[in-house]
Order: structure tokens, then sequence, then C-alpha cells
């Protein structure tokens, strides 16, 4: 069996038999009909969280589950208004945490949409400028020089093009492009008759056919994999739980210690030397401190806003503060 060819390996006739396409482009009626088969040309960033989900997202911090474990024992001892205090303040400290987040995610798609590049593609014969994401496969681009590159695709017309790939290939330099077909497999850097999504014309001009889009692009298989990374802790939430592990087993030895006294030395009795030594724990904890540290970051992520960044994740800026050395390419 004849193994097929690669996008780079293949002729014009090649490619438009295969796109069952054009040089003249698709027709609206045919785009149409692609863009149901194959979706909207953009990356997906993964299931998004509601904000009910952001929401109880907060409560998972070991010194949060020690103050509900606290407003529960003091519940239990018939204290109320501790366990109203307690539970006020982690649900204040939740709040912020979950407004600071949705007003973030809200922000970046407002950018992304101000962003959005358009391309300009031959429907019917005739050159139309439609918003990027609504290329699809079997598309003719027109590339000028400034052009963002909306979709992977191979050359079709080259005039003095060169485009900028360094997001995709870290190559600092703008690569010259050509439309002759390429034999054999080729290392991604060195197609320079297709051009790829996520880069721009830097001189020159150039016609190209679409051959992927969205999550099938080269740009798409990044996105992909960088859904699968786990999402690490910052050092101040490393601390925190370091902090609430250890102050947990001093205020229990403590209570244990306390409650053996009063059994075995002072002879009082087991139930009131028990709730004393709980009671002792719950005054113990801090229960502001989550508070402190939320209402604190929220002041550095408003001045970092007032600077034109934007901070989806609270903890994301004392990570910043903890950075002493960027790399750059």
């Amino acid at each position: 069996m004849k193994q097929e060819k690669n996008i780079w390996e293949q002729s014009r006739v090649e490619l438009f038999q295969k796109l069952d396409c054009r040089e003249t482009g698709l027709s609206q009626e045919d785009a149409a009909l692609r863009l149901l088969k194959y979706g909207a040309n953009e990356l997906h960033a993964g299931k998004q969280k509601s904000v009910w989900q952001i929401f109880l997202g907060q409560f998972a911090d070991f010194l949060v589950l020690i103050l509900i474990l606290a407003a529960v024992i003091s519940a239990c001892m018939g204290d109320v208004e501790s366990m109203i205090v307690i539970l006020a303040v982690i649900t204040m400290n939740a709040i912020l945490g979950t407004v600071q987040t949705v007003k973030a995610s809200a922000s970046l798609d407002s950018l992304k949409q101000m962003s959005a590049p358009t391309a300009k593609v031959l429907r019917d014969g005739q050159i139309v400028q439609i918003p990027g994401r609504e290329v699809v496969p079997g598309d003719v681009v027109i590339l000028e020089a400034g052009d963002s590159v909306c979709a992977d695709g191979r050359l079709l017309e080259c005039a003095s093009l060169k485009c900028a790939e360094s997001a995709l290939t870290g190559e600092s330099l703008p690569v010259e492009k050509d439309t002759e077909p390429l034999s054999g497999e080729t290392a991604l850097g060195d197609r320079k008759n297709m051009v790829f999504s996520g880069s721009f014309a830097t001189y020159g001009r150039g016609r190209f056919l679409v051959t992927a889009t969205g999550m099938d692009t080269e740009m798409g298989k990044i996105a992909q994999l960088l859904k699968n990374t786990e999402e690490r802790k910052t050092p101040l939430q490393v601390s925190l739980d370091q902090f609430g592990r250890k102050l947990s087993i001093i205020i229990l030895v403590i209570c244990a210690v306390l409650f053996g006294v009063s059994v075995l030395w002072r002879h009082e009795n087991v139930m009131n030397a028990f709730l004393f030594a709980v009671a002792l724990a719950v005054a113990a904890i801090p229960e502001a401190l989550s508070s402190i540290v939320t209402i604190v970051l929220s002041f550095g992520t408003r001045k970092m806003a007032k600077e034109n960044a934007i901070i989806r994740h609270l903890q994301a800026v004392e990570g910043l503060g903890s950075v002493s050395v960027i790399c750059s390419d």
C-alpha cells in the first residue's frame, strides 16, 4: 500500500484534489458546511470552571480546612458565636478570591476578542475579509506583510515572503518562504513551503491553501500538551500549608498535655477537661490569617491592574514577586 505524501511533498494538483477545492476559493455555502464539519478555527482552552466550582476551590486549602474543623467543633460545644465568626471569615475570603478570578477571566476573554485576527480569503473568486475563527480547510488566504497567519497552510504563491515563526520554532530571524515541494521527512522549521498559525508575515506577500485549523494546527498540538500539565502551588501556598500543618501539630500536642494534666494531676472531670482543651485549640487557630493574605494579594492585584497587567489567580501575584530571573528568547 502506497504511503500518502505529506502536505509539504504534494503538488498543487494533489493538494486541491485532497482538499476538494480550487484556486478561486470556496463558495460561501461550501465554507459554511466545512465550518460545521471542522469547527471554529480557534484553540480550545479546555473545560472552564463554573463560578460555583471556582468558589468551592477557594476552600481547598489546609489552613481553611482547619478553620472549618474549628467551626464544627465550636458548634458541637454550643459556641455559636465563634462558629458564625469563623464561617463568616472563610466565606468572605472565598468570595474575594472568586470575584478576582471571575473578573480576571472576563478581562482576558475581552482582550482575546479584541485581538482576534482577521483573514483575507477568496470566496466565490472574490477577496473578502472574515474573522480568523471562520477560516476552514480548503480556503485560499491572501497574505501580506504585517498579517497574522490564522491557520496552517501550503503556499501557492510567494513574492519575497518572509515569516516570523519564533513563537512556534524559536527561530529568532524571519524565515524566507518558497512554493517548491519538499521531499521526505522535513523538520518543522525547514518546511519553507508552508506557513503556520501563530506566525506573521514580516516581508513580501503570498497566497496559501489552508490545510489545518484550530487544534489540528502545529500550535494546536502544543496547546493540547499544555492542557495536560499539572497546576503547581506557589511558594506562598506551600508555606501556608506547611505552617498550617506545624501549627496543627503544636496545638494538638499542647491540648493533649493540658488534658492529661487536668485529668491526671488536677483530677478534673474528663468532659470539662476535654471541652477546655478543645476551646483552647479553637482559640489558638488564627482565623483571620487566610483573609489577611487574600486581602493583601488583592491589593497587589489591583496595583498590577493599574499597570495594565491582568492577574487571573491571586496567588500568582506572590509567585511573580518570587521571580529573580526571567529568561526570554
